[in-house]
């Protein structure tokens, strides 16, 4: 998947693309029954996705607290597995935010990236003030010499409506499962391994401490999960347990993110690590000193080793060695 940052200037090979178009912010289920769409309509024509960064929302309610359920190199990563040929992330500015439905339909799409189809949900939104609707970009494909499709509402496993929003809902409150159904793949907490206090090392359980940037904030407390390695040839996943909280017994104010890799040792500054986040163990609590929170954490290693041996997670561990 080649990965493009302008709309202008792209080589003749990348033009002409059958494009979905959207924040794709999670890469959930109805999203990729719009790539779906979009792989059935293409023939020999490249396969694209068209988004934006920083997220639109990002842009217009910059004091907002974290919502994001994917970084861009998170997107990226899990665009990968769907075999598109191109990826078009537009920057989302005041340039952006300014144009017209008019000048998106035939000044982006149209001249710059030149699609020859465009696929989009029904609750797709452009142009200056979010003003063109599905319909409108229907009507301006037709003057812009391109085809559009209108995806209706996928409906998810549980009978309702696939949304991001509800994604976000189910992770805050401490139910990745039921997030991973909705997204077809375990949420993700992707970044470089930063440098903590190292109290884990001294107490038998080295982690590594991810920052969770502009992503939303998961319900605090103890995950079972799985952690991935770049490595040669691919991503190596091994089983973990992480920790989200302020660390309360050690007087903690910072909110980290802990991973404990079973049976590993690697000295990982600064690698990127993805961590998936499979099942919900215990909410976050203050211990009676270190001997007491280092029972807790032996006995959460150990439930969740159970949890991943034992298969609590299949359904949503599907691509571990990818």
């Amino acid at each position: 998947m080649r990965v493009f940052r302008q709309f202008s200037g792209l080589p003749d090979n990348a033009r002409g693309a059958v494009a979905a178009l959207g924040n794709f912010d999670g890469v959930h289920g109805g999203h990729r029954a719009v790539f779906d769409a979009c792989r059935e309509i293409a023939g020999e024509a490249p396969l694209a996705a068209v988004t934006f960064e920083p997220h639109p929302r990002s842009y217009f309610r910059p004091d907002d607290p974290p919502f994001r359920l994917t970084s861009l190199e998170g997107k990226i990563y899990q665009l990968e597995p769907l075999d598109l040929d191109l990826l078009f992330v537009l920057e989302f500015g005041e340039a952006m935010a300014a144009r017209s439905p008019g000048s998106f339909a035939r000044d982006v799409l149209a001249e710059g990236l030149g699609v020859s189809h465009a696929v989009v949900g029904d609750d797709f939104r452009f142009g200056k003030g979010r003003t063109g609707r599905p319909e409108d970009l229907v009507a301006l494909g037709r003057d812009c010499g391109f085809a559009v499709t209108v995806m209706p509402d996928v409906i998810a496993p549980d009978g309702i409506g696939f949304s991001s929003t509800r994604v976000r809902e189910h992770l805050a409150e401490g139910r990745p499962v039921e997030a991973a159904r909705l997204l077809g793949h375990p949420w993700e907490i992707v970044g470089r391994v930063e440098t903590g206090k190292r109290l884990g090392r001294t107490i038998g359980f080295p982690t590594a401490n991810l920052g969770l940037g502009d992503l939303l904030e998961p319900a605090r407390g103890v995950y079972a999960v799985s952690a991935g390695l770049e490595e040669e040839g691919g991503w190596v996943w091994r089983d973990a347990v992480a920790n989200l909280g302020v660390r309360p017994t050690v007087d903690g104010e910072r909110l980290a993110f802990e991973v404990h890799l079973f049976d590993f040792s690697d000295d990982i500054y600064g690698r990127m690590l993805r961590v998936r986040m499979l099942d919900f163990i215990r909410p976050e609590r203050r211990f009676d000193g270190l001997d007491a929170l280092k029972a807790q954490i032996a006995a959460d290693c150990d439930t969740a080793r159970r949890l991943l041996a034992g298969g609590a997670a299949d359904p949503l561990r599907a691509g571990r060695a990818t």
